[in-house]
């Protein structure tokens, strides 16, 4: 019974962190619609975000684009399906790779960066001080926030899937032997656009979840240095589990057969 009853804990407080996530994000969205509005934390926000993440967005996806052709031809040499590499370089880059890896690497940057800093500013009392000064937090830090990782994730997955392509693209040309004009037509033969639509819808919701999850654990966090570390490392992991967990719902919803 005692095995019992700490399993039932151990899922009621799941449920519940679950509940208390949900009911924060309905909150979040529901500022979307409700003045006042902060357009300059919402444009630092974007810059934060999106210029500052090009640099490991590309580097991420070009040496991922370059492995995955390798892995490809080798694979392929086994059955003589060599030829196939432009293919799956395009899809896998589009469909998944492309998509999952930008979202992990916005989450490791962008989420512990915006958990680390509300989290010290609720130590420091300065969400305190918002409130004082009749400035709703959530106003004023969360819904910028996560308002500027929904709309520019997508523009940083396209950033990736193409630079992704790229990585391969170079590898099978000076490395493998592929005809640069075979390689890039079949690349954009073979894609459709219900690919394209996915990653973009795909970059959105991960967007999405990475600053809502850095947010709310901030706000949750407890007071010191450790509350604010504990802070940044639980929500960089929920916001990595639930971009796995959203990548495969996704991908169930687009391509289930």
């Amino acid at each position: 019974m005692s095995l019992l009853a700490a399993v039932g804990r151990a899922v009621l407080a799941l449920l519940a962190a679950i509940g208390r996530t949900a009911l924060f994000g309905i909150e979040t969205v529901s500022h979307l619609f409700r003045p006042p509005w902060y357009p300059r934390e919402f444009g630092h926000a974007l810059l934060q975000i999106g210029y500052f993440s090009l640099p490991v967005v590309g580097l991420t996806t070009i040496f991922t684009g370059g492995a995955l052709a390798l892995q490809i031809y080798a694979g392929g040499a086994r059955f003589s399906a060599e030829a196939v590499v432009p293919q799956i370089v395009a899809i896998g880059m589009v469909r998944e790779l492309g998509p999952v890896l930008v979202g992990l690497m916005i989450a490791a940057r962008v989420t512990s960066s915006i958990a680390a800093e509300i989290a010290t500013m609720k130590v420091t009392e300065q969400i305190d001080a918002l409130v004082t000064l009749s400035t709703h937090p959530m106003k004023y830090l969360t819904l910028p926030r996560v308002l500027a990782a929904t709309l520019v994730m997508p523009l940083l997955v396209a950033v990736g899937d193409v630079i992704g392509i790229f990585g391969g693209y170079v590898v099978g040309v000076n490395r493998l032997g592929f005809n640069a004009s075979t390689y890039l037509r079949n690349t954009i033969d073979f894609l459709e656009p219900l690919d394209i639509v996915s990653s973009m819808t795909k970059g959105a919701v991960f967007g999405f979840l990475a600053a809502l999850m850095g947010c709310y654990y901030g706000m949750q966090s407890a007071r010191g240095a450790q509350g604010v570390g504990s802070a940044t490392k639980t929500a960089v992991v929920a916001a990595s589990v639930l971009i796995l967990a959203a990548n495969f719902i996704l991908t169930e919803l687009f391509f289930a057969a």
